[in-house]
């Protein structure tokens, strides 16, 4: 059976948007999806699931949290696949220690990356930013709150947008990638 990553988009973050990951696995087995698995505390899911597209897994997933929750938190779902070609596709070799300064931008409509390369001509170095076919990735190498780069990367990608670090786009792939026993 096909696996998913959902990426739920500004949840846990200070006091908004609380979402218990607890509360999220069952969200999620009670729409119908199977092998449900969560990844820290930000909006992390793995499932499974016969049929449907990640477009229409995340229109439904988005539609349980605001009718159980009173929430509204944009969701993006990849397929297992589409998640793992996005890993391979990283331009930006990143070193185990840059990897939480090493950020992945996810958007449900792979169209709207082509208005971000714009900002690659903005980069200074030693950052680095890409945009690829499935996701943006920005190597903030002085740190987050430090990059020129991060900010204008907030302005132009908008509310529809979800970002991790690399050290969690790795951990995702590993678990959507697992067989099953």
């Amino acid at each position: 059976m096909p696996k998913f990553v959902a990426l739920l988009r500004g949840v846990n973050v200070g006091g908004a948007k609380r979402v218990p990951m607890a509360q999220l696995r069952a969200l999620l087995a009670d729409l119908g999806y199977t092998e449900v698995s969560t990844l820290l505390n930000s909006g992390n899911a793995v499932f499974s699931a016969a049929k449907g597209t990640p477009a229409s897994h995340a229109a439904r997933i988005a539609a349980a949290i605001r009718a159980r929750l009173k929430l509204e938190v944009p969701v993006i779902v990849r397929s297992a696949r589409e998640f793992s070609a996005l890993v391979a596709e990283n331009p930006i070799p990143a070193r185990e220690p840059e990897h939480s300064r090493f950020l992945v931008t996810f958007v449900q409509d792979t169209q709207e990356l082509s208005d971000w390369a714009s900002i690659a001509p903005q980069v200074v170095a030693p950052e680095r930013f890409a945009v690829g076919r499935r996701a943006a990735y920005l190597l903030c190498a002085n740190g987050i709150l430090e990059s020129r780069a991060w900010a204008l990367l907030l302005k132009k990608a908008g509310g529809s947008t979800t970002t991790r670090n690399w050290a969690t786009v790795l951990k995702l792939e590993a678990l959507a990638s697992a067989r099953n026993p």
